[in-house]
């Protein structure tokens, strides 16, 4: 009975709603990396920029699009997703949706003074070690890790190099 029940429950579940987003980015001083972090104009909980999908955008161009419109930010996302991550949206009606959301990485190549949601957020230029320890998603926590790392790999990577060469040489 109980098999018959649950089976029930996911054939009348709906998949997940569709979202996009991104993780805006900025490279410091010395090869290290910054992540902006918002907060949600609801809750006031650290996020990354996303929004729903729109006509005639691909996911990248939406996570650009939500960019500027959240945090003020401009830059080229990358195609191709880096991860996702699941979270439930609380709807205006009270209900709950669950939400897939597909995140791009996107380096900021400017920012913008005024943009549509400018006072409505908090926004932060931190670590992504310090990002993921914000956010609550835990899907999201550890997108922001592996970037921590994809980000710090080449850097590793060109010092054992450097290393190598000096070695030869």
């Amino acid at each position: 009975m109980n098999r018959i029940a649950s089976n029930l429950r996911l054939m009348m579940q709906r998949p997940p709603r569709q979202q996009y987003a991104a993780i805006c980015y900025r490279a410091k001083k010395r090869g290290e990396f910054e992540v902006l972090v918002a907060t949600s104009r609801d809750t006031g909980r650290w996020v990354i920029p996303k929004g729903w999908p729109m006509e005639n955008k691909r996911a990248h161009q939406v996570a650009e699009q939500e960019a500027l419109e959240e945090v003020g930010v401009k830059g080229k996302a990358e195609k191709l997703p880096f991860g996702f991550y699941h979270y439930n949206k609380g709807l205006d009606n009270g209900i709950k949706v669950p939400v897939r959301v597909q995140v791009h990485l996107l380096r900021v190549e400017d920012t913008c003074k005024e943009f549509k949601e400018k006072g409505a957020r908090q926004i932060e230029w931190v670590s992504a070690e310090e990002a993921a320890s914000r956010v609550n998603e835990p899907e999201l926590k550890i997108l922001l890790l592996q970037f921590a790392e994809k980000m710090r790999k080449p850097v590793q990577d060109l010092a054992v190099t450097n290393l190598a060469i000096k070695a030869t040489g």
